[in-house]
């Protein structure tokens, strides 16, 4: 398949790059770096670096959206952390237009298109479904009503515009990645290895993870099946709550977690913001889509998952 996608400098973006050639696919990525050092481990592979400003078509020879037609699939992945910087009203506007603004963009590029894509995987969250408490998620559970979800609500749903021009809308909504470096785990890693790690808030908050692996193949999922489209969880079936994962991590790193104490949830908005009720909160997700398709999750338990990214 000829494959466009953004987001390909980032902690996921890279490995499904990898993956797809590594599968026999080409891949045209879309990034605003005026520079491509960042893809230097595709050359000599079919693989393309494009710019693109994000906010606009482009324009003559060189509008990037005349890789659209012709290509088979889109992978749609940019899009601002939503946890990287506290979240004030200048971020938070940031995290909106950086998804829902680029996500628009595409819709047109494809409406203008003279082949159409047969398939545009758009990323959206678990976030969707806000603080479930114990309660199991699918896929058929309506989302909350806080900031993250209204913004995932509104994400996906400029995805499905694309719908209109005949191309099949898949949303992988992510849980909590899990890789070797960034991300979650990344941050969690120093204050651990310092003897320091503990569960944040109450502990007994469902904590979503997944396996980097599984995420990058659960984002790929849509192009090999043709019956997946629409939302789908991505997201371990096997959640943990917060003290467990806590736990299992200091076990792999051989260090304590000071499960009877906490961060507390006063500490954590003061650093974050309404950010820290995203963390304060919690999801029991179940994949269960993917589950039913006989998607095959290579880490179900948080455990194995751990040991494999943090052995040496």
């Amino acid at each position: 398949m000829n494959i466009i996608l953004t987001g390909g400098t980032g902690l996921i973006g890279k490995r499904v790059i990898a993956h797809l050639l590594g599968n026999g696919h080409s891949v045209v990525a879309l990034t605003r770096q005026r520079t491509t050092a960042a893809f230097t481990a595709f050359e000599k592979k079919p693989f393309r670096a494009v710019q693109w400003d994000a906010r606009t078509l482009g324009s003559g020879d060189s509008a990037w959206s005349k890789e659209i037609s012709g290509a088979e699939a889109i992978i749609h992945l940019a899009g601002e952390g939503i946890f990287d910087k506290r979240w004030t009203a200048e971020i938070k506007h940031r995290l909106v237009e950086s998804r829902l603004a680029t996500t628009r963009l595409f819709v047109e590029a494809i409406a203008q298109a003279d082949t159409k894509p047969r398939v545009f995987i758009s990323a959206s969250a678990v976030g969707y479904y806000g603080d479930r408490h114990d309660a199991p998620t699918d896929e058929s559970t309506p989302p909350a009503s806080d900031f993250l979800a209204d913004l995932c609500v509104r994400w996906e749903q400029e995805a499905q515009e694309a719908r209109k021009y005949g191309v099949r809308v898949a949303h992988p909504r992510l849980g909590i990645v899990l890789a070797e470096s960034g991300g979650a785990l990344g941050r969690m890693l120093p204050v651990f290895k310092a003897f320091l790690g503990m569960p944040l808030g109450s502990g007994k908050q469902w904590f979503p993870w997944v396996h980097i692996d599984d995420v990058v193949r659960g984002i790929c999922f849509p192009l090999e099946n043709t019956t997946l489209e629409g939302a789908y969880n991505l997201a371990a079936p096997e959640p943990v709550r917060m003290e467990e994962f806590c736990m299992e991590l200091g076990n792999v790193l051989h260090r304590p977690s000071w499960s009877p104490m906490r961060v507390p949830e006063f500490a954590l908005k003061l650093a974050l913001g309404e950010a820290a009720l995203s963390l304060i909160g919690g999801v029991k997700i179940i994949p269960k889509k993917l589950l039913d398709l006989n998607f095959e999750f290579r880490y179900n338990k948080v455990a194995p998952a751990l040991d494999q990214l943090l052995r040496p």
